[in-house]
């Protein structure tokens, strides 16, 4: 289960300002990787849950961070669904982060006081996301938007 609350992950979120992202399938390289974010000032993970048996790799890494890098929060993206997110936080994902804005997600995050992030490409999206309870949205695909749209909408929805 989740070590942090989704208060304690949305402040370091925002004392971090950034969330680095990964996924690889070799559990060493991903250590590997974890060290050096870790090192760099990095108290935020995402691990990108995209390939076969991504979870045994989230785990064995989440596993890592518990024992070797005190306050390391690890979370989970690219999930598409409520059961993949229940899953995720039985292995000690500590945020959940969606390609879409998923209301299941929002629930089943929200029942376990678990940070939920969906991706949102509007303004519609991101005022249904805050009516759901989440607090920090990811735009998604970042490649479609600058900093003119980021602009626009912060006055209506800082």
């Amino acid at each position: 289960m989740a070590r942090y609350s989704r208060i304690e992950v949305a402040r370091k979120m925002a004392e971090t300002g950034m969330v680095p992202l990964f996924y690889h399938p070799d559990v060493e390289l991903g250590k590997q990787v974890l060290k050096a974010c870790y090192d760099g000032g990095a108290r935020l993970m995402e691990f990108t849950a995209r390939g076969d048996f991504a979870h045994e790799v989230f785990t064995e890494l989440n596993k890592y961070a518990l024992k070797e890098l005190p306050g390391m929060i690890m979370g989970v993206g690219s999930i598409t669904d409520a059961a993949a997110a229940s899953f995720y936080m039985q292995l000690g994902a500590n945020f959940i982060v969606t390609p879409s804005l998923r209301e299941d997600i929002a629930v089943t995050c929200n029942r376990r006081k678990v940070l939920y992030s969906p991706g949102c490409g509007s303004l519609t999206e991101i005022n249904r996301a805050e009516e759901l309870g989440v607090e920090v949205i990811k735009l998604f695909p970042g490649s479609t938007y600058g900093p003119g749209f980021v602009k626009a909408i912060k006055g209506p929805q800082p």
